[in-house]
């Protein structure tokens, strides 16, 4: 008989408790961890929220900033895309298909005979206005002997051929002779033959010379100490401080004119504006501040473009100058401009711009791909109704907008407040449909008037002359240059815009307006009449080419939509 006792089993770790109090403390002690790990669990899920936030955020610059250093500035988004889908299905009326393989075939054909007429094409003749020098080259008498006989030989035929030569600008110099007349007989009554005003009384540059400067620094965007080197190279010393002088003293010359054409866009039924920051010098500061250059684009009744400068970017700039405005104001989404609507007390209409609502899209590709693609498809096919509406009268293009782009319009508006429900909050993505949700109703104002453009494409591209010029000159010595430089833009983009040579428009206006005293003759000098007066200075190639680019876009859209079908 063995005396070992048998071994006791001890309970298991996870063995329920024998009373009652204990399994009510095992309990609480369970339901306090699981709500640790409860609260654990919602924290890392937030973190990871707010980390793939952060990181899409980050994507999102990333993308834009590759694109400002490397990429295009287009926006071109169409089925060169490979992630583009076929997201709205287009049913093809019986007889549709043949039909555009037919109005394929012949603009193949066309496409076939304009490269057939390109291949062929030669050099243009030269002007025919332009003076001519005959350089004859003529054999030495050495070489005139003939080498079989030693006869002299005569000239029988002759070869022109054309070359286009330069002659740099020059300089000269009026003398204005004032003659001086008195009596003989009563050694009295001295009278003298009256100066014509000047654009600068009593300063040494004529209207030419004015001009010239001008068109050089708005136009082609050259710095007055350019200039000045320019000028020094020719002979003649002009300080660029003079230079700028120059410029003060010529929009102090054409600030009537300039005040006439903003009287006539502020009467026009739409007006565009935008604006662009500048550098400005400050004694006061160790640092160049910010102002700001205002472009206001009339309507095609009223076509001219004017500019405006304040120091700064607060909304009494524009607010000044719309006091007297009555009419549909196109913008952006800046907040100043919702205290002048909203001051005006419905005389000032919103319109915004589509263009930017798209924009909102495009930067996005990268992050949200899919909703991307899909509204800037809903942008893709206002557009091509407004391509087609392009050539239509006010009416026939409102009725179009109507018809089409309305129910388009709300088709998107319920598309976008069905994805922003799933989205998060601060996503890249939900901020381009929060843009356009908000401003929706300025958004569709378009489809009410067909006077108002879908968007505010035109006005933007006024500002490109401010963008190209700011690389150049850097910064505004003071705000008085600001002020300066938006009355000078102001003439420069007008005449561009009625396809004017600026330097001839402003050397004509120059030499003018210093003897108008009648405000009712300053309208013979605004860019729309003068260059009915004077056709000879409207540069007739660039209406060629608006022309022809205007053609090979609408030829260009149409390829496209063959192809998308």
């Amino acid at each position: 008989m063995s005396t070992d006792a048998a071994p006791s089993s001890a309970p298991p770790d996870n063995a329920l408790p024998a009373h009652a109090a204990q399994l009510q403390d095992r309990l609480q002690q369970s339901l306090a961890r699981e709500a640790q790990l409860t609260a654990a669990l919602a924290e890392s899920s937030q973190t990871v929220a707010q980390q793939q936030q952060l990181l899409d955020k980050l994507t999102h610059e990333l993308a834009l900033m590759k694109r400002w250093v490397f990429g295009s500035r287009r926006e071109r988004f169409g089925t060169d895309d490979p992630r583009q889908q076929k997201l709205f299905e287009v049913c093809d009326a019986p007889g549709q298909e043949a039909d555009d393989d037919a109005a394929r075939d012949e603009e193949e054909s066309c496409d076939d005979k304009s490269r057939g007429k390109r291949r062929g094409h030669g050099r243009k003749p030269l002007p025919q206005f332009l003076p001519r020098k005959t350089i004859e080259h003529t054999l030495p008498e050495s070489e005139l002997g003939c080498p079989c006989c030693g006869t002299a030989r005569h000239k029988i035929s002759q070869v022109v051929s054309e070359q286009l030569e330069h002659t740099p600008a020059s300089l000269f110099v009026l003398e204005h002779v004032q003659i001086t007349y008195a009596c003989q007989k009563c050694q009295e009554q001295v009278v003298s033959a009256p100066k014509p005003p000047q654009p600068i009384e009593k300063g040494v540059a004529g209207p030419g010379l004015l001009a010239h400067v001008i068109t050089a620094k708005y136009v082609q965007h050259l710095p007055l100490y350019r200039q000045e080197e320019i000028f020094a190279r020719q002979g003649v010393l002009i300080r660029r401080s003079t230079l700028a002088g120059w410029m003060a003293g010529a929009a102090e010359c054409l600030l009537p004119l300039q005040k006439l054409m903003v009287r006539r866009v502020l009467t026009g039924h739409v007006l565009g504006t935008d604006d662009t920051p500048v550098k400005v010098l400050d004694p006061d500061l160790d640092h160049a501040r910010t102002g700001r250059f205002w472009a206001y684009v009339g309507d095609d009744g009223h076509r001219y473009t004017v500019y405006d400068y304040t120091p700064n970017h607060k909304r009494d700039g524009p607010q000044q100058f719309l006091k007297d405005y009555r009419g549909v104001l196109q913008a952006d989404a800046f907040g100043g401009y919702d205290g002048i609507f909203l001051k005006s007390n419905g005389k000032i209409i919103e319109a915004a711009c589509c263009a930017h609502a798209r924009r909102k899209f495009f930067e996005v590709r990268e992050t949200a791909p899919a909703l991307a693609h899909q509204g800037l498809a809903y942008f893709g096919r206002l557009y091509a109704i407004e391509h087609d509406a392009e050539t239509l009268p006010p009416d026939a293009r409102r009725a179009l907008r109507q018809a089409q782009s309305v129910p388009i319009l709300n088709n998107m508006h319920a598309w976008l407040n069905e994805q922003l429900r799933g989205l998060r909050p601060k996503s890249p993505v939900t901020g381009a449909i929060k843009y356009s949700l908000k401003n929706w109703d300025a958004l569709c104002r378009f489809t009410t008037d067909g006077n108002i453009p879908i968007d505010n494409n035109r006005t933007e591209r006024t500002l490109r002359d401010q963008a190209v010029g700011r690389k150049n000159w850097l910064f505004l010595g003071s705000d008085n240059g600001g002020r300066t430089a938006a009355v000078l833009y102001s003439l420069v983009a007008s005449a561009k815009r009625h396809h004017l040579d600026p330097e001839a428009y402003l050397a004509d206006v120059l030499r003018r307006l210093p003897a108008i005293t009648n405000p009712l003759a300053l309208r013979g000098l605004l860019p729309d009449l003068w260059a009915k007066a004077h056709p000879e200075h409207v540069v007739q190639f660039r209406r060629d080419e608006s022309a022809k680019a205007t053609k090979h876009r609408l030829t260009r859209r149409q390829r496209r939509r063959q192809q998308a079908k």
